[in-house]
C-alpha cells in the first residue's frame, strides 16, 4: 500500500500525511525541504539557483523513493519525485527561471530513472486557491516562503491541475483544501477516510 500525497506549497500535505499515517499505521515519508542547502538562495533569486534547487530536491527525492517507499510495505509519502519534474521544475522552465540547457539536463536526470519508480497505489490530491495557501504559509511561519509571489503559486497550481487530470498510473483522489478542514473538523477528515476506504485501503489494510 502506497498512498501519495500531493498539493501546492502551503495546501495541508504534510499535516494529511502524518493524520493518515497515524490512522493507517501507514510510514511516513516526508519533503526534505528543510535540508535543502539551496532553499533560502532559490527562493532570493529564482533564475539563478533553480537548478541547483531542483537537482538537490531531485537526488533526495529519489534517495527517499528507492530506499524508503519502493520496499515498503505500507508507505505513505508528502510529495513524490513525479511532482518534482512534472510541477516545479516545469513551472520554472515554462516561467523563463530554468534556461534550456539546464531543463534538458534535468529531464534527461529524472526520465533515465523514472523506470525504475514505483507509482502510488493511490493519489491523493489537496485542491487550494491563492488565498488559503497564502494564509496558510503565513501560519507557519517560514521566512523565507513569505516573499514568494503569486504568480509562482498561481503556475504551480496551474500545472498540478493539468497534472492531476491527465494522472493515470493510479486513483486519484481530490480534496478540496478550501473547504474541507480536515485539522479542525473531525468530520472533515472522516470523510477523507472514507475516500480512502472507498478505493479499498482500510482497518484491515486491505492491500
Amino acid at each position: 500500500m502506497y498512498i501519495a500525497i500531493s498539493g501546492n506549497i502551503g495546501s495541508g500535505k504534510s499535516t494529511l500525511t502524518q493524520m493518515l499515517a497515524e490512522r493507517y499505521g501507514l510510514r511516513p515519508v516526508y519533503e526534505p525541504y528543510a535540508e535543502n542547502p539551496y532553499l533560502e538562495d532559490f527562493y532570493r533569486d529564482m533564475r539563478q539557483y533553480s537548478f541547483h534547487s531542483q537537482v538537490y530536491f531531485l537526488s533526495r527525492r529519489l534517495e527517499q523513493h528507492l530506499g524508503m517507499v519502493t520496499g515498503a510495505r505500507y508507505v505513505i509519502q508528502d510529495r513524490t519525485v513525479f511532482e518534482d519534474a512534472n510541477i516545479f521544475a516545469r513551472n520554472l522552465y515554462e516561467s523563463g527561471q530554468m534556461g534550456e540547457r539546464d531543463w534538458q539536463t534535468y529531464r534527461g536526470l529524472y526520465e533515465g530513472v523514472l523506470p525504475a519508480l514505483r507509482v502510488p497505489d493511490l493519489l491523493i490530491h489537496i485542491d487550494a486557491s491563492l488565498p488559503t495557501l497564502r494564509r496558510r504559509i503565513a501560519l507557519r511561519g517560514r521566512e523565507y516562503e513569505q516573499g514568494i509571489s503569486d504568480a509562482y503559486l498561481g503556475g504551480l497550481n496551474r500545472l498540478y491541475d493539468e497534472w492531476v487530470r491527465t494522472f493515470d498510473a493510479c486513483p486519484v483522489v481530490r480534496l478540496d483544501g478550501d473547504a474541507l478542514d480536515f485539522v479542525h473538523q473531525p468530520q472533515a477528515f472522516e470523510w477523507v477516510c472514507g475516500r480512502v476506504q472507498a478505493h479499498g485501503f482500510g482497518l484491515p489494510l486491505l492491500r
